[in-house]
């Protein structure tokens, strides 16, 4: 992990700043085109800006879902190890405004997660293409997903747990809050996130297991 003065750093140039305040502000991940357009600077200077915050650990690329032909797009979104550090919210204040929804509304963990996973569905896609985005959705949290296949299943190791602390003390609301984000981005695709297969939060590598079988549901958390 990169330290704070290493992080200031990459900050200390004006427009790279400004680069990195117009990801954190903008509500969806933004690509070099928006930027390009936005600062009135070269693809070419983009890049070079985010390749320094990139190496800072202060902002995260990932690939988007792809639409058609060509190559996907690389969008950019505030790394979750910098949350919290340089005016954006970090990963307990996301929990937080969840859980506090949760009780608002006396919706259980799933529900709760399955509402808040909708507001960034990828709506329509192919399995493909949702297992991209549930996968680019897991990397932007904080939870260094990995996609692995097994025949006709498929998995998401999760291999870090930006929750620890509260997973150790409530892993049913926490888990069960995690699987139910990943059924809502999963909703109106061809696939189904069947369920998560939970392991200590110290250690992570939890699994979400993923198929393209429509009566594949259930609510349950296996231990």
């Amino acid at each position: 992990m990169k330290t704070l003065q290493q992080q200031a750093r990459a900050l200390g140039d004006p427009t790279r700043h400004r680069i990195f305040r117009y990801i954190a502000d903008s509500d969806q991940p933004a690509d070099v085109a928006e930027m390009t357009a936005h600062f009135g600077l070269n693809h070419n200077a983009i890049r070079q800006h985010l390749a320094k915050l990139i190496a800072a650990e202060l902002v995260l690329e990932t690939k988007a879902v792809a639409r058609g032909r060509g190559r996907p797009r690389l969008t950019y979104t505030v790394d979750p190890v910098a949350d919290g550090r340089w005016g954006v919210s970090g990963p307990y204040e996301r929990l937080s405004v969840m859980l506090t929804e949760m009780i608002r509304n006396s919706e259980s963990p799933v529900e709760a997660g399955i509402r808040e996973g909708r507001r960034h569905h990828v709506g329509g896609a192919s399995a493909e293409e949702a297992l991209a985005g549930i996968t680019a959705a897991m990397a932007r949290e904080g939870f260094d997903p990995e996609v692995r296949r097994r025949r006709e299943r498929t998995e998401i190791v999760l291999r870090n747990c930006p929750f620890e602390s509260a997973a150790l003390i409530d892993p049913d609301t926490v888990c069960t809050l995690h699987l139910g984000i990943a059924r809502g981005l999963a909703e109106d695709t061809e696939l189904v996130v069947e369920d998560l297969v939970r392991r200590d939060p110290r250690r992570a590598s939890c699994l979400l297991r993923l198929s393209a079988e429509q009566n594949a549901t259930t609510d349950a958390v296996p231990r």
